[in-house]
């Protein structure tokens, strides 16, 4: 007999294993190297992370959520991670009532693949001095989607709903993403993991120098809001700056359907392929 058809993936970029274990799926394949998991799903993964330790810290105290809301949060990125099982914990570096610093680690093989802090702030109604962001984006309803797929190999890249707004030049473009495939397979995830578990595509988005001849990974993301995003369009207005000694920066507005929420930067490490 013939061997069975292989099956698809499945429509999520995790599945739980249990408590705080996950299994990657093909989805995250990453676009550096096909066998290495992009960074940007799991990402959103440990913002996914923050938002249960908080949920669960809520129930063990028989407390109400706190009322905190993250306004930044840094990724940096240990190592390269196989499209492999990650645990992930997180624990409290500086608790506070109006401020509190958490921190979640994701753990690959034994050692840290990669580390994320997120500052959490307490709301209050600021909404008569808001302002001096920039304008909202045009949505992107209409706008024909334009796989990245010609640059970047990947699951990943394969995975995403594309749509520029103009045409893409050297080191500057402005595109709506969004995805089908869930975050975790059959597990509610806040907006906020939503949304950034798709940021980091933004130094993909705008290549000032063909990937084929030169590397510019971004070592780490740092992501300020200073609104909270909702729904399922990320919007990335993008600009990367290669400067002469080796470094770079992309440096990116995210927009959701509503308009501004708030900035990313990406430090990245630009080196020729030899």
């Amino acid at each position: 007999m013939p061997d069975p058809a292989p099956t698809a993936a499945p429509p999520a970029y995790f599945e739980r294993l249990g408590s705080g274990r996950f299994r990657a799926t093909e989805h995250t394949g990453g676009a550096w190297s096909v066998t290495e998991q992009h960074i940007s799903p799991l990402n959103g993964l440990l913002v996914h992370a923050v938002d249960r330790f908080v949920a669960e810290r809520a129930v063990v105290v028989g407390a109400a959520p706190d009322g905190l809301v993250t306004g930044r949060i840094t990724f940096d990125i240990l190592g390269v991670v196989p499209i492999d099982e990650v645990d992930v914990s997180v624990e409290v570096v500086r608790p506070g009532r109006t401020v509190e610093l958490l921190e979640a680690v994701a753990v690959s093989g034994g050692r840290a693949v990669l580390r994320a802090r997120a500052w959490r702030l307490a709301r209050h109604d600021t909404a008569a001095v808001a302002g001096g962001a920039p304008d909202p984006l045009p949505p992107p309803d209409g706008l024909p989607s334009s796989p990245l797929s010609a640059v970047w190999p990947g699951g990943y890249i394969a995975s995403l709903d594309v749509r520029p707004l103009r045409p893409p030049e050297p080191g500057r473009a402005t595109v709506w993403l969004a995805t089908p495939v869930a975050l975790v397979a059959d597990e509610p995830v806040g907006e906020l993991a939503r949304f950034v578990g798709l940021v980091d595509t933004a130094n993909g988005i705008a290549v000032r120098r063909s990937p084929r001849q030169w590397m510019f990974p971004n070592i780490d993301l740092t992501v300020h809001l200073h609104r909270q995003p909702a729904g399922r369009w990320v919007g990335l207005d993008t600009t990367v700056v290669f400067g002469p000694d080796g470094s770079g920066l992309t440096t990116t507005v995210l927009h959701d359907l509503t308009g501004p929420v708030g900035r990313a930067e990406q430090l990245l490490t630009v080196r020729p392929l030899t």
